[in-house]
Formats: structure tokens, sequence, C-alpha cells
């Protein structure tokens, strides 16, 4: 069975993303784009929130097409069009998208669907209402943090109205020079 595997930059105090959505404050550098995409590389199958997916779609598909792509930008466009897309609204019209499946009903239903597929691990990138959406019903399989050096004080957690324990396993760590620290959790 497939995991969905939740990846997220959060703050130390458990925050990804300010009080107005603000990620001005994430850390990233070509030590971490080099790391993170050998992991993603191996990944055929992205999630999306609708917002998340949107500024993707919004900047993905022709990033390598650009004068001053980076080394980065080329390598993560070739598998963003490549990657089937898992998007999760309630707006979005899956008319005309390629290589992307919507779900907007019967979450849990679908999700088990996909994960019975044949596919390697379903990476969610960012969006937390979508990881919230797939938390209660017990659909993340685990956590793919990547914890920047600052204490945010407010804005919008990454873990919120939990309502049993969820017992992690640590699978890895890995400090960054930025300062930023990954950790890599399942569900235990």
């Amino acid at each position: 069975m497939r995991k969905i595997i939740s990846f997220m930059h959060i703050s130390l105090d458990g925050f990804v993303a300010g009080p107005n959505g603000e990620m001005n404050w994430i850390k990233v550098d070509e030590e971490i784009f080099d790391h993170v995409g050998k992991r993603i590389g191996e990944t055929d199958t992205a999630m999306y929130g609708r917002k998340t997916y949107e500024m993707m779609e919004g900047y993905w598909p022709t990033a390598a097409d650009k004068p001053n792509a980076s080394k980065h930008d080329i390598e993560h466009s070739q598998w963003y069009k490549h990657a089937h897309k898992v998007v999760l609204s309630n707006t979005i019209k899956s008319k005309g998208l390629t290589n992307t499946t919507i779900i907007s009903d019967n979450l849990v239903e679908k999700i088990n669907e996909i994960k019975q597929q044949a596919g390697s691990e379903i990476l969610l990138f960012g969006s937390p209402t979508a990881t919230h959406s797939l938390m209660q019903p017990g659909l993340i399989d685990g956590y793919w943090l990547f914890v920047n050096p600052i204490i945010l004080g407010r804005g919008i957690p990454l873990f919120t109205n939990i309502k049993d324990q969820v017992k992690l396993k640590l699978l890895s760590t890995r400090q960054f020079t930025s300062g930023v620290t990954e950790l890599n959790y399942i569900v235990a």
C-alpha cells in the first residue's frame, strides 16, 4: 500500500505559515534543494490542496524555460510535469487538466483507492488545510518536516484539532548548514 507523507517546512513552535500565510521565514538553499530533490525524484505522485496547487501550477510547468532558471528550477520543473498530481478541492474542476486527479468528495474512500494503486509514496506538499483534512481520518502515514530556526509565536499550525494521540517513529534526522533540521517520521 502506498503511503502519504506530509512534506512541510515548520517553525520551531509548529507553524507552517505566519498569520496571513507568510512563508518568507522559510530557509531554503542549494544544500536543501539537492537533498529534497533526491527523494522527490523517486516519487511519482504529488498531492496538494487547492491554494498550493494553484501556486505550483502557476510556476513549475514553465520554470525550466526561464533564461535564469536555476538547477533546482530545471530539475523540479521536469519532475513536476511528469508527476501525477492529486488535488483536494471543492472548487477546481478536472476538465482539461493533464495528469491530475481532483478529489472534492468522499475523501476517505478516494484517498484509500489511490493508496491501493501501484506507485511510490505520495508526497503531500505544504497545503496545511489539506493536511488537516487528512490528519483527522488518519490518512497521513508520515511526516517529512524541515524545522526552521525561528519562533513565529502565531500563525497557521501544522497540528491542530487532534482528537487522539498519534504515535510516531523517527526514521532519520539531518541538520543543514542553514540551521534547518530535517525530521523524518512514520506513524507508528
